[in-house]
């Protein structure tokens, strides 16, 4: 009976150990879903070390466009988003799923195209105006067309330029099921929707001789590589409708109480912190500064 019961006690206790220890892993671990311009430009590789040294929380980044992140956020397969369309994050909190929504960065969008420049548009400041010569001359626009912070921005300054422009259903697919969103663009073969992230965005307008809108981070990034992986120049840039804020928000655990939502809460707390915000401001390639901190934060509650 003595040896039954230290034998049932000794299995129990390793189911025990085992259950405890599956836990431990999953708190030592942080998903992260957010735009491929805070992954293409390096920054996150500049910044995370910092955070799992003073947390032993191992970050795993999942980069994809805005849209496809806080769907991935909505599903429960994230626990906290980086990203940087702020009527999608408003949306996204307002549903219920995002919680402790904080300012981080910003950086700013340019027109990037080819140094000859074509549609001659290389000073003029509004990217309306800029847009809306590229149209005019038919001349090959590059579009991520995914449903990123980029893509919105974009179709936000399609409308601006006052041209006819279409609406597409477009499909894409975001971890093995079918999303649907509409798209506006203006009409004509010379509009390239590639579907895709910045860096391979930028690279199918490298090789199109073609312009794009871009993130100035994953631009720099591309550009002042060695060797560069572009020769696009920047040719509009500087207007206030181009200024590109990012947010940061835990997914909320009421809605997937499986969320590492102590690590979510860490993670929003050590990169709003002034350590972290001056690090983000340092962080520079070739000299370049590809963002600006911008969190004001109050004490989590």
């Amino acid at each position: 009976m003595i040896r039954l019961t230290l034998s049932l006690l000794a299995t129990v206790g390793l189911a025990a150990e085992s259950c405890c220890g599956a836990a431990y892993a999953a708190d030592e671990t942080l998903t992260l879903a957010t735009t491929t311009s805070t992954d293409n430009s390096g920054l996150l590789s500049h910044l995370h070390p910092d955070f799992e040294k003073k947390t032993g929380i191992q970050v795993k980044v999942v980069a994809k466009g805005t849209g496809a992140s806080l769907q991935l956020a909505r599903d429960g397969n994230a626990d906290v988003v980086l990203v940087h369309a702020r009527e999608q994050e408003e949306q996204f909190v307002a549903e219920g799923y995002g919680v402790l929504r904080r300012e981080v960065m910003y950086n700013d969008f340019v027109i990037l195209g080819p140094p000859e420049d074509p549609a001659r548009i290389r000073g003029i400041r509004n990217p309306a105006d800029a847009l809306r010569s590229v149209a005019q001359g038919g001349h090959c626009f590059v579009s991520r067309g995914d449903g990123s912070g980029t893509h919105v921005r974009e179709q936000q300054l399609w409308r601006r330029t006052g041209l006819p422009l279409e609406t597409d259903a477009v499909t894409v697919i975001l971890e093995g099921q079918k999303r649907r969103y509409a798209s506006v663009r203006p009409p004509g073969g010379w509009y390239v929707s590639v579907g895709q992230g910045m860096g391979k965005t930028i690279m199918v307008a490298t090789e199109k001789r073609a312009y794009t809108l871009a993130d100035r981070g994953t631009y720099y990034a591309f550009a002042l590589s060695t060797p560069a992986k572009t020769d696009l120049a920047i040719l509009s840039e500087g207007h206030e409708s181009l200024r590109n804020p990012y947010g940061v928000m835990a997914v909320n655990p009421a809605r997937h109480p499986h969320v590492n939502f102590t690590g979510a809460r860490k993670y929003i707390e050590w990169i709003t912190s002034p350590e972290v915000q001056e690090m983000i401001g340092r962080y520079a390639v070739e000299g370049k500064t590809l963002f600006y901190p911008s969190a004001r934060v109050p004490e989590l509650r």
